[in-house]
């Protein structure tokens, strides 16, 4: 390609804030978290002029209630006419950064920003008080709102209380254990030595929430401070949200950065952004074992530089879950062996509510300036696996121009569905399943089915006998009787 610098995006400034205030009340709202990183960000980038020239402000949504956090940056850097973004929970971070570097690339803006933060630390803190966090008033609309086009959940899912993800990604976790022909004891060492090596990662990363590596068998078996959430999944196996962290991160034309003075060494290229938007509720997943659109997604980035995931200095697999983990790796045929994190997941490192990408990605570039050479590529997941993104980074220029590149369609066409059913009476093959665990209710089963004629229904149990067996033997392939919502075993 011709190279055109004012086409050219950089990645310039990085701010991330981690705050641990065991007093909420002198803890920061997410607002100010947000506040704080932007000003890190630019304090980075060391261009006190850079801000003021925001054109694109985006902003995904967490658990607070601001209508236009993004209007509240644009005031306090002076860039009242940046236009203003909030993307709802269900839409891929992923694509918050592919348009804030897209915008550069097609010559709609010089100078974008994106920001997030969550504040769930200091909500749990107020809560354990008898108390509650407030928020500043903040009610302006964005000029731009992002929603998801379908619902995350089937309504199957909605009546099973599967309102929580970890149920699901469970089932999903034992599906991939199914295929694999791992008994459930191999499975749950394989996981728990996985994230084991995640958290020494975590360890000696500065912004990580935990930095203290745990043990594989203190991960793998529930506990007093590490109870079972969804078997075979305890509390060190899933996102820690109970955290108070925000990211920034500013984008420039490589043009602007010049003019601006901002150090060379500091210059993180975008090369390509990929993103599927098609979703499909876990009950009609026909294949619970897999993710397509991952291989799908990360092929399209990664023809930026002609190569494949093999090649890449930095990975970071989105780890809300561990079968996020397996199901991306395996997609990208990387052998989960090698780091597939520079975070140390979120389990470890902390996972603020639909913010963790923006961190990810953070991290991925302080780590790329450390490097004369160097590439990353950072996963995205939205929902259940329901979407999926990548970034791809490096230190050096691009061969090419920016890719942008949606793959819903492919992954359509790659991802074949099954019918659910609401009510069903008959016989049925478990396709996936798990038991449910709460602090305050008994134990739970939960099962998809498969019918013979090729149908969806899912079924829970409450019987003891049949839950205790649910999580020492393997259940996914075993015939069960299946009336309305409840199933229990054939041989029952």
């Amino acid at each position: 390609m011709r190279h055109d610098p004012a086409l050219t995006p950089v990645l310039v400034g990085i701010g991330v804030a981690t705050r641990r205030e065991d007093d909420w009340t002198r803890a920061l709202e997410p607002m100010d978290l947000m506040l704080e990183a932007v000003s890190a960000a630019a304090s980075d980038a060391g261009s006190a002029p850079l801000l003021a020239g925001t054109q694109y402000i985006g902003v995904p949504r967490g658990r607070w209630s601001y209508g236009n956090p993004a209007g509240e940056i644009a005031r306090n850097t002076g860039a009242r006419h940046a236009t203003t973004v909030l993307a709802s929970v269900g839409v891929l971070q992923q694509s918050l950064l592919g348009e804030a570097c897209a915008r550069i690339a097609r010559g709609e803006a010089h100078t974008t920003l994106l920001a997030g933060a969550d504040a769930g630390y200091r909500l749990l803190r107020a809560q354990l008080a008898g108390a509650h966090a407030p928020e500043r008033t903040q009610d302006d609309a964005p000029a731009i709102y992002l929603a998801p086009k379908d619902e995350l959940r089937h309504a199957v899912e909605v009546r099973a209380g599967l309102k929580m993800p970890v149920g699901l990604y469970a089932m999903l976790e034992s599906a991939y254990r199914a295929r694999h022909g791992w008994s459930l004891d191999e499975h749950r060492d394989r996981v728990a030595d996985l994230y084991a090596r995640f958290s020494a990662i975590a360890a000696a990363n500065p912004h990580a929430w935990h930095r203290t590596p745990f043990s594989a068998a203190h991960i793998r078996d529930a506990g007093p401070r590490n109870p079972m959430q969804a078997f075979p999944y305890t509390r060190q196996h899933v996102s820690t949200w109970s955290v108070d962290q925000a990211a920034a991160l500013v984008f420039c034309s490589e043009a602007r950065a010049v003019a601006l003075g901002i150090a060379r060494d500091k210059w993180i290229y975008p090369l390509a952004s990929s993103e599927s938007n098609h979703m499909v509720p876990v009950s009609a997943r026909a294949d619970l074992s897999r993710c397509p659109g991952a291989g799908i997604a990360a092929r399209a980035a990664l023809q930026a530089l002609d190569t494949d995931a093999s090649a890449m200095d930095l990975v970071e697999l989105y780890s809300c879950f561990p079968v996020a983990v397996e199901t991306y790796a395996e997609a990208l045929g990387l052998p989960l062996s090698r780091p597939l994190t520079v975070t140390g997941g979120m389990p470890f490192a902390g996972g603020p509510y639909n913010n963790y990408v923006l961190q990810a990605t953070a991290r991925s570039a302080e780590l790329l300036r450390q490097r004369r050479h160097g590439t990353a590529l950072v996963g995205s997941v939205s929902g259940v696996l329901t979407k999926q993104g990548f970034g791809l980074w490096s230190r050096q220029p691009p061969r090419r121009a920016f890719v942008h590149e949606d793959v819903s369609s492919a992954v359509a066409a790659a991802m074949p569905t099954v019918d659910v059913l609401e009510n069903y009476k008959g016989h049925a093959t478990v396709a996936g399943c798990t038991v449910l665990h709460g602090r305050d209710c008994a134990p739970r089963g939960v099962a998809l089915l498969d019918t013979a004629a090729g149908q969806r229904v899912l079924a829970t149990t409450d019987e003891p006998a049949h839950i205790d067996a649910m999580q020492t033997e393997e259940w996914v392939g075993r015939r069960c009787e299946v009336d309305g919502d409840r199933f229990k075993p054939s041989w029952a």
